[in-house]
């Protein structure tokens, strides 16, 4: 194998640093200028309304929301704090992990997978459950690395912390911690772990840390555990395999689905070099494998498979900032030279998509979904606060605001009022009319609201002249057509009509 000349790696040194710099500096610029999506403002309603737990996710997204709010301000970059510095702690630790197990170089690339891959550069900016989860992920991998691989008992409580603080995210890191005792149970030098207290320590820890979820689902007849269990697995059967592995080419692109592949089958020299990537291999499978055996009769989700990539992530960077290294095979040589235009495709794109989020790029367009899009929900909530007003003058009467879907409309709403503090109080979903609205559902009970005005949002015609809606009022005003635009450019329409004498109906 002919030698790697220093000019190249430290080339690829550069480049990484570049990538980083970029990236940073992409986020930091339009964070607090692209209007928050209909997830974020849904977990912004969930930090107005704090708790110890949730209906379809834990609570740490909201806890964070609610500090970052209390530092920067109720708006987008208060809302995103979080995220970003998720985003920082899920790169650091991959740097950590990839740097103990195969050096500088390797780490680099870790850095530079961190900020062109879709998914990790998205959970770095947008405040969902991914981006605690993620970190999580990375900073509990690093510590069961120590652990099982540094022999470090004292990593075990650190990592017992982590995946505490990941099942506070997002239930599905409890896919890491079997893999870690898979792990053990297979290999034979591990297995006298079993037989020691620092890993029951650090399930100790776990436990603790989780269990203010345990108390949430205790107290609400164990709502959330069923929402993402039972509920899930009585869904009508449906075959998305296809969709598994789409959602894989969506989140790490094409290029990081090969190389995932040739990385789990690339044989490693060196014990402990070995014994790592076993564990790593073992820490992206098992998560797989559930996925995919779910996949086989129930939809999946786009993000599932999101946050245990990071386990590969070490794998996928070995030789990327090696370009001189002779390769077994053309396979693997076609990855290596696949790497730079990816990560460049990747920077152009995030860079044209979120200009075009802010500013608009001409003739673009933003499409007929405008729950998947950012844009336009400030002036909807300029709009619906204007109309609310001018009923509340007109009656006497303050209207519920009701946005005719789950949760996307009425969050979105809340957020974008120009009291936030009372639309909080004064909007909510359409579960209304017996249609899910998830946590809606626990904040607006039905038969609190007997006889309120309300005010129908929506963004097609037929939700607000549908049986339900038309059973559930005493009187109707017509359907009004509202548009919504920037810079001149028409985005879409919006709905809107006026109720009184809400009466609850019956629904899920």
């Amino acid at each position: 194998m002919p030698a790697i000349r220093r000019g190249d790696v430290d080339s690829w040194h550069l480049f990484a640093f570049c990538v980083v710099a970029f990236t940073a500096l992409l986020r930091l610029l339009y964070c607090f200028q692209v209007e928050l999506m209909p997830e974020e403002a849904y977990y912004w309603n969930y930090a107005r309304h704090l708790d110890i737990g949730y209906l379809d996710h834990p609570p740490m997204t909201a806890w964070l929301i609610r500090l970052g709010t209390a530092v920067f301000g109720a708006n987008e970059f208060g809302v995103r704090a979080g995220a970003i510095l998720c985003g920082a702690i899920t790169s650091y630790f991959g740097y950590r992990l990839a740097r103990n197990v195969f050096g500088l170089t390797a780490a680099l690339s870790v850095l530079v997978l961190t900020q062109a891959l879709p998914y990790f550069f998205l959970s770095g900016i947008l405040m969902t459950p991914d981006a605690p989860l993620c970190a999580a992920w990375a900073a509990c991998l690093y510590f069961l690395e120590r652990a099982l691989i540094a022999q470090r008992a004292g990593a075990w409580v650190w990592a017992g912390l982590c995946l505490g603080l990941g099942l506070i995210s997002k239930y599905t890191i409890g896919l890491l911690g079997f893999a870690a005792l898979l792990f053990c149970v297979l290999d034979p030098p591990s297995r006298p772990w079993l037989r020691r207290g620092a890993p029951y320590a650090g399930v100790l820890v776990a436990v603790l840390v989780f269990s203010p979820v345990i108390i949430w689902n205790a107290q609400h007849d164990w709502a959330s555990f069923t929402f993402q269990t039972a509920r899930r697995l009585a869904e009508a059967p449906r075959f998305s395999v296809h969709k598994l592995i789409a959602s894989a080419m969506v989140l790490i692109t094409p290029t990081g689905v090969v190389a995932v592949a040739a990385a789990l089958w690339r044989p490693e020299t060196g014990e402990s070099t070995k014994k790592a990537s076993q564990l790593l291999r073992l820490a992206v499978l098992t998560p797989l494998a559930v996925f995919t055996a779910f996949s086989l009769r129930h939809e999946v989700k786009l993000d599932w498979t999101g946050a245990p990539w990071v386990a590969a992530l070490p794998l996928m960077a070995v030789g990327m900032g090696q370009p001189t290294v002779e390769l077994a095979n053309r396979l693997r040589s076609w990855i290596r030279a696949a790497w730079v235009p990816t990560v460049v495709t990747m920077g152009l794109v995030y860079s044209a998509g979120l200009y075009h989020l802010v500013l608009g790029i001409p003739g673009a367009g933003y499409g007929k979904h405008m729950e998947l899009v950012p844009v336009g929900w400030r002036d909807l909530g300029r709009q619906i606060h204007a109309l609310s007003a001018d009923y509340q003058r007109r009656t006497g009467v303050e209207p519920l605001v009701v946005g005719m879907d789950r949760y996307a409309i009425a969050s979105e709403l809340a957020f974008y009022a120009s009291d936030q503090s009372k639309s909080v109080s004064q909007t909510t979903s359409s579960h209304l009319f017996g249609n899910v609205g998830l946590m809606y559902e626990f904040w607006f009970p039905k038969d609190i609201q007997q006889g309120r005005a309300l005010l129908l949002v929506g963004l097609d015609r037929a939700g607000l002249d549908d049986s339900g809606v038309t059973a559930g009022v005493a009187s109707l005003d017509p359907i009004m057509i509202g548009t919504l635009t920037r810079n001149k450019e028409l985005i879409r329409p919006f709905y809107y009509r006026f109720a009184s004498g809400y009466r609850a109906v019956s629904g899920p």
